[in-house]
């Protein structure tokens, strides 16, 4: 097991990002190597996530050694004066009964979502630096690739629709201040530092007047995860696999959206945002998400 500390408040609670499945390891019992990976997100003041890491023997893959795993790692967190977290958050839909299962035992609630931003980049390293390193390493994947997502979009509810929409852009260095703006909801990410820090951001800018309020809220609940340009539609994909359509664009913007998506993976790590305003004037902010187009 390996553990990194993050000093924190007690009182304040942190999220859980977690995945429990096989790695690309053969142990000498010739059964493939499972581990349970915990993580916290990153924090925008740079300190250290509290990482945890514990292996699980292939005939031991159930809710029970789960549960025993998750009771250790709440005690780890614990020890190290950090609080229990308010939820779990987990992507992978194959390993979501038995995750649901242990969590409840244990008095955790689990959110289906791919808003694991720190959980896929620790995964990516670990496959491409801590892996390879291991006998029984063996390259190319146990397990088959997870499929893409193939669920027909959805126009948004009534509720996550505003009275008008705009696509605006916004430089990594004024995100990187995000957190000092009025904001009533949000879900803010800290910016690493990337190659070209001028990079401009997309995002998507919503607008209601009365009930610019109640959209943040539900927005915030459909656990925004990116925006994505098929054809000439903008998308939202979110939680574990939905996918809503946002708005059809006319050829020219969609390019551009495409074009400005594409820049940003390429320079900017891919950032985006979702705002929502109760008018294009407004300077302060009902709801402010940041979204990250990552490897998933």
């Amino acid at each position: 097991m390996s553990i990194k500390t993050l000093q924190t408040n007690p009182l304040h609670f942190i999220d859980w990002e977690l995945d429990f499945y096989s790695r690309p390891i053969i142990e000498t019992d010739g059964k493939k190597r499972w581990e349970l990976l915990i993580t916290t997100p990153d924090s925008s003041d740079g300190k250290e996530p509290f990482r945890w890491v514990k292996k699980c023997p292939a005939s031991q893959v159930n809710s029970i050694w789960l549960t025993e795993a998750l009771s250790e790692a709440i005690r780890d967190s614990d020890s190290l004066g950090l609080s229990r977290p308010r939820l779990i958050r987990c992507w992978r839909s194959s390993m979501r009964t038995m995750i649901n299962k242990a969590s409840n035992k244990v008095g955790l609630e689990v959110l289906s979502s791919r808003r694991t931003y720190t959980l896929f980049e620790w995964i990516e390293e670990r496959e491409r630096d801590i892996y390879p390193k291991e006998e029984g390493y063996i390259s190319g994947p146990v397990a088959p690739p997870i499929n893409p997502i193939l669920n027909m979009p959805v126009p948004l509810p009534e509720a996550v629709r505003g009275d008008a929409w705009s696509l605006s852009t916004l430089s990594l260095h004024v995100l990187r201040e995000a957190n000092q703006w009025p904001i009533q909801f949000s879900g803010l990410l800290p910016i690493k530092k990337v190659n070209n820090e001028s990079t401009e951001v997309l995002g998507l800018r919503l607008f209601s007047k009365k009930r610019a309020l109640a959209l943040a809220g539900w927005l915030g609940g459909l656990e925004p995860v990116r925006l994505v340009v098929e054809g000439k539609q903008l998308l939202l994909e979110a939680a574990q696999e939905d996918r809503w359509l946002v708005t059809d664009l006319d050829e020219i913007t969609a390019q551009s959206a495409k074009d400005s998506f594409v820049n940003s993976k390429k320079n900017g790590g891919g950032y985006q945002f979702i705002a929502i305003q109760s008018s294009p004037e407004e300077k302060s902010f009902t709801g402010f998400w940041m979204l990250k187009d990552i490897q998933m």
